[in-house]
């Protein structure tokens, strides 16, 4: 992180947390952010679900909801980026304040409540985008829904053809009863439907699915079941928290889902619980407290293809995405590794 970079955190960290992330994707795009393209080495560069990616590290979804800022983030580092959520009807979200940033904690608090404008004004901003680093879609369901599960296929239908993977994401916690559709019927239900809709398109796009960290033993087990059985082509682990264990912070109580680094441990145990369930069938996405390379590179020896970042990003800035890549080059060159795929699930007994 340069200077120019630092002083911007600093004058970011003066304004509430919310106009602070509106400001920041203001300034993406109006060309204001570094944009050095994507990292990328023999070692780093794989394919995850039959994309291509010049190298592991992702955007998570909710930094750029709406596909604001396509052009700029697809320059800025990263090797992929997840947009959204997107929801059939817009929607505002739950009221404000709604994000929290938990700074003694390094991590975050937010309740957004899938806030966005919907897919009928995403959708074009996916099909203009540059071509470039793969992009893909995370798939919501609106609040007053009265069959939420199928307005995941209805998001996919109308925006799949744009983009090259989609996520399914029953795991936000600030959706009331959203968590509810893990459950292994629901689940199956659902992804049917989804899985259904991505036969209809054009090009059939890899389908994810982002779980929550807070699931038992048994519901782990019954979503790799789940997983494998209706063919997904990978699993995100994990969203965010509603675990509260030994945080500082005064905004500790507030209610919503915890990101950034106190949700690394945890969500890394949920992803090496998965890695051995699935045993090598489907590619896992480690996320959750991530700011280092060694944390990424722990994600990967845990079991992970690739991750992705976003609360990191508030405290250390959109250069962490290219800083993350370099050194997770230098780690795998460290041990001897060719590729990165050669190191993945290296060191999955240390997490469980």
């Amino acid at each position: 992180m340069n200077l120019a970079e630092r002083a911007a955190l600093a004058a970011l960290h003066c304004l509430d947390p919310e106009r602070a992330h509106s400001l920041s994707l203001a300034a993406l795009r109006m060309g204001l952010a570094p944009t050095p393209g994507p990292y990328s080495t023999s070692r780093l560069t794989s394919t995850l679900a039959g994309m291509v990616l010049p190298n592991p590290v992702g955007l998570a979804a909710g930094f750029d909801k709406n596909a604001e800022a396509l052009p700029a983030l697809m320059a800025a580092g990263f090797g992929w980026l997840e947009v959204g959520a997107a929801t059939p009807l817009p929607q505002p979200g739950n009221p404000k304040p709604r994000l929290f940033r938990l700074t003694e904690d390094v991590a975050a608090i937010n309740r957004f409540g899938f806030n966005n404008q919907g897919m009928e004004a995403i959708a074009p901003r996916l099909a203009a985008r540059p071509k470039g680093v793969p992009v893909g879609l995370n798939l919501g369901a609106n609040k007053t829904s009265t069959d939420r599960a199928a307005d995941f296929a209805r998001v996919l239908a109308h925006c799949g053809s744009h983009v090259d993977f989609a996520t399914v994401n029953v795991s936000s916690p600030n959706t009331e009863k959203l968590r509810d559709l893990q459950g292994a019927a629901a689940l199956t239900s659902l992804l049917a439907g989804v899985m259904e809709a991505r036969a209809a398109l054009p090009k059939p796009i890899p389908i994810f699915l982002k779980i929550s960290p807070d699931l038992t033993p048994d519901e782990l087990a019954q979503i790799a079941e789940v997983a494998l059985a209706c063919g997904l082509s990978g699993i995100i682990a994990t969203n965010t928290t509603l675990a509260r264990d030994g945080l500082q912070s005064p905004y500790k109580t507030q209610a919503g889902g915890l990101s950034g680094a106190p949700l690394f441990e945890k969500s890394t145990r949920v992803l090496a619980q998965l890695s051995k369930l699935t045993n090598g069938k489907i590619p896992l996405i480690g996320v959750g407290g991530i700011s280092t390379p060694e944390q990424a590179y722990a994600k990967i020896r845990a079991g992970a293809s690739a991750v992705q970042i976003y609360t990191a990003m508030v405290y250390h800035g959109l250069s962490l995405a290219s800083d993350i890549a370099r050194g997770v080059h230098d780690l795998l060159e460290r041990d001897g590794y060719t590729n990165l795929t050669e190191a993945i699930g290296t060191q999955r007994a240390v997490w469980l």
